[in-house]
């Protein structure tokens, strides 16, 4: 489904990025219900395949009545028994983290809407086994957040070094570069990375 009219023409106006928007039809990319069960997707997904990932985490929502996996039930079961649904001992450890983050810290109801991006990421990442990315990535697709730049995505950000031709710069001076770059897009920056991830056929 692509994006609405004004989206569009706002970040045509940027002529290298243009050509992208006038030839890549963005597909949908349903996000998870919560944070909560975002993190967890997310855990489970970290550096799998597709096809691996989907087989490891469908397996452990089966672990749980109507496939929620609830964090007072994760809690209270041994690493051994989420790693009998595919996951290693890390992920395992991760995904209890994160339930007990989330009841330590009452966030089950957590109403995200009236809190910045910045904040998000600031809370969540205080997860260990969650990180910057994750979050982003929780803005864009379960948060519905407009203007995320997740300029650690290595597509995003390889892509923009390739269109803009910054292949010079290193360090500080390229991750200044980017935000300049990126600066015109705002405040649709979320659609923008999915022009950019689309220019590489990654689904999104």
């Amino acid at each position: 489904m692509q994006p609405p009219d004004h989206i569009r023409k706002h970040l045509s106006n940027d002529p290298i990025l243009k050509p992208l928007i006038d030839n890549c039809v963005l597909r949908d990319r349903p996000g998870q219900p919560t944070v909560y069960e975002a993190l967890l997707r997310s855990i489970n997904f970290q550096q799998l395949s597709g096809a691996s990932a989907t087989a490891i985490h469908t397996r452990f929502l089966n672990l749980f009545p109507g496939q929620y996996p609830d964090p007072n039930k994760i809690i209270h079961m041994a690493p051994d028994e989420l790693r009998g649904a595919g996951l290693s001992r890390q992920k395992a450890t991760y995904v209890l983290n994160t339930a007990k983050f989330f009841l330590e810290n009452n966030l089950m109801n957590k109403n995200w809407n009236p809190i910045s991006d910045h904040d998000i990421i600031k809370e969540l990442t205080r997860i260990k086994g969650v990180g910057r990315w994750t979050v982003e990535m929780i803005l864009m697709f379960t948060l519905k957040r407009p203007d995320v730049l997740p300029l650690n995505d290595l597509v995003v950000r390889n892509n923009i070094i390739d269109l803009y031709d910054v292949k010079d710069l290193k360090g500080k001076a390229l991750t200044q570069r980017l935000h300049e770059i990126a600066e015109p897009w705002r405040p649709y920056r979320t659609t923008a990375s999915r022009y950019l991830w689309q220019g590489k056929d990654t689904p999104v």
